[in-house]
């Protein structure tokens, strides 16, 4: 009943709105005037108010700026990483001050010229300097744009260096899975149809490679100055590996390895000093809407110093003591089993 009456009051708003205007327009061909006509005051107005609205737009723009600039991501956590911010802030400057300056002569001059009575415009059809200044200085700015544009992503995505460290990220519906590289640095064989029971990611266990691979969840940690090259599978659909302080993303498509590599600059503690956030954490979080619980896709990253992560490292499991524990677990049940077969 309420909201029935909250509508009836809106429409007969509108209703006497228009019955106001309607007044308006009959008061005025009452005296003679032609309610249609646009006056030269009505211009006058019309330029004034378009100054008024340039003031406040500009306003607005510098205030959203200091208002939500804390809510940026802080500075970089990797060295690419400040490339990408440094050619960002370029692109940006380019964009506030082509925003000032356009919008700044559009209004103005929607002020400056309003429509004056027995006013002539002047016919200018063609300035052959103007059409070179406004094409020319853009497709040059474009073109130091994207060259630089270009030059960043070929070095962002050529081949990482030999002997890195190397870190498979394995994605499925609704979480990740780490798998790191044992001393050999080679990650053992995979294929989805060894998926099953502790062998979530279907490695191989008769490959060799397999047996000293890393297996975690919940948090991977990574160390600080050195390059980590990323591998990355996706069980089930589309994902992408999205770690936001690294200014790193790559899809992982499912029957195809993608891959990214990047150097972290600031451990999760400095990272913590610069922030001003003593709960700081690097994330790993998935950038495709990839199903109902897309948003369970999230894995804390741990910028360790090198001492650090080799300390932590070491007190990992690989990949065989796990599928042996599995084993182990398994078998006072089956043995279980087989005596109670035998008794009966």
């Amino acid at each position: 009943m309420f909201e029935l009456l909250i509508y009836a009051i809106i429409i007969l708003g509108f209703a006497a709105i228009w019955q106001l205007v309607r007044v308006v327009e009959l008061s005025a061909r009452l005296k003679g005037v032609d309610p249609n006509k646009v006056t030269e005051s009505d211009n006058r107005l019309n330029g004034r108010l378009m100054l008024t609205f340039m003031i406040a737009m500009f306003g607005f723009s510098i205030w959203q700026f200091f208002a939500y600039k804390d809510r940026l991501l802080p500075t970089s956590g990797s060295a690419h990483g400040e490339e990408i911010d440094w050619l960002w802030d370029f692109n940006m400057i380019i964009i506030i001050i082509v925003f000032f300056i356009t919008n700044g002569v559009l209004f103005f001059m929607a002020y400056k010229y309003y429509g004056r009575d027995n006013a002539k415009a002047t016919f200018y059809p063609h300035n052959n300097k103007l059409e070179m200044l406004w094409t020319g200085v853009p497709a040059v700015v474009l073109f130091i744009i994207i060259f630089l544009g270009i030059k960043l992503w070929n070095n962002i995505t050529e081949p990482a260096p030999a002997n890195v460290r190397l870190i498979e990220l394995y994605a499925k519906q609704f979480n990740w899975t780490a798998r790191y590289a044992g001393e050999d640095n080679k990650l053992g064989k995979a294929n989805y149809l060894l998926i099953q029971g502790a062998n979530e990611l279907g490695l191989d266990s008769t490959d060799k490679a397999s047996n000293d691979d890393i297996i975690v969840k919940g948090e991977f940690h990574i160390p600080v100055d050195q390059e980590v090259n990323f591998r990355n599978r996706s069980q089930d659909v589309i994902h992408s590996m999205f770690m936001p302080h690294f200014r790193a993303q790559i899809n992982t498509v499912p029957g195809i390895e993608t891959y990214f590599h990047f150097k972290p600059i600031h451990t999760t503690e400095e990272m913590r000093k610069i922030t001003g956030n003593p709960e700081f954490d690097y994330i790993l979080m998935c950038n495709k809407i990839c199903g109902a619980s897309h948003y369970n896709m999230q894995m804390k990253i741990v910028v360790d110093s090198p001492k650090q992560y080799e300390e932590w490292i070491k007190q990992q499991k690989t990949f065989i003591p796990k599928v042996e524990e599995a084993k182990a677990d398994a078998k006072p049940e089956a043995d279980s089993m087989k005596a109670d077969s035998l008794k009966k």
